[in-house]
């Protein structure tokens, strides 16, 4: 007799399934005003994700002169934006910031370089930036796909911060030429910080599942 898998992997399996389902089922059976009401409410997520970036951007703690790299909630509203909004919502939202602030909109954290839009994503923690999109989407990939727990959505969070540094160390690296260099000036002041962000975020966006699977 075939051996039974866990229940836990059956449970989040049916879960998922049941999901997609409910997904196609709502798709087919939608009437076209009920299509643009959905449409609607994407859109507004989407633009209110970007919004809830912008505002943690706005926290930001200045590290002069040690590093030119600010400590900032910034990403931490990428990671919660991108657990609670899946993938690819989560990558339009970070998309869509990036667009703010290209054209000069104030959504980007404040840096000791006072650049403005493309200057900004281009200057030295424009890494960090130009991979937001990407991090969200890591970050909501991995979490939607399986069971809502706390500990898959701190995976999800720790793979999505390894991204981003990798992106902005190497950006920084262009403008250093040292890997040292550029991990002194964009790791090694942030660990701790970062470890906090990612509980954080993953402790809000379990909470935000459950209760919403709740309802």
């Amino acid at each position: 007799m075939e051996a039974e898998r866990p229940t836990t992997a059956l449970n989040a399996e049916c879960r998922y399934d049941l999901e997609i389902k409910a997904m196609a089922k709502a798709v087919v059976l939608a009437t076209p005003q009920e299509r643009a009401i959905e449409a609607a409410r994407q859109v507004a997520l989407v633009v209110g994700a970007s919004l809830v970036v912008a505002l943690c951007a706005r926290v930001t703690i200045p590290l002069l002169p040690l590093t030119p790299v600010p400590l900032t909630l910034q990403n931490f509203g990428v990671l919660l934006v991108g657990l609670l909004l899946g993938s690819r919502r989560g990558f339009a939202a970070l998309t869509l910031y990036l667009a703010e602030g290209a054209v000069g909109l104030p959504v980007f954290s404040q840096t000791p370089t006072s650049l403005v839009g493309i200057a900004h994503i281009l200057g030295p923690t424009g890494g960090f930036l130009m991979v937001y999109p990407f991090v969200a989407f890591l970050a909501g990939y991995v979490f939607e796909r399986g069971a809502k727990t706390f500990a898959r959505a701190a995976v999800a969070g720790f793979l999505a911060e390894m991204l981003l540094f990798a992106g902005g160390l190497s950006w920084l690296y262009l403008f250093t030429h040292s890997l040292a260099k550029a991990a002194y000036l964009g790791l090694y002041w942030f660990l701790a910080a970062e470890v906090m962000k990612v509980m954080f975020a993953a402790a809000i966006a379990t909470r935000w599942r459950r209760t919403s699977a709740a309802q």
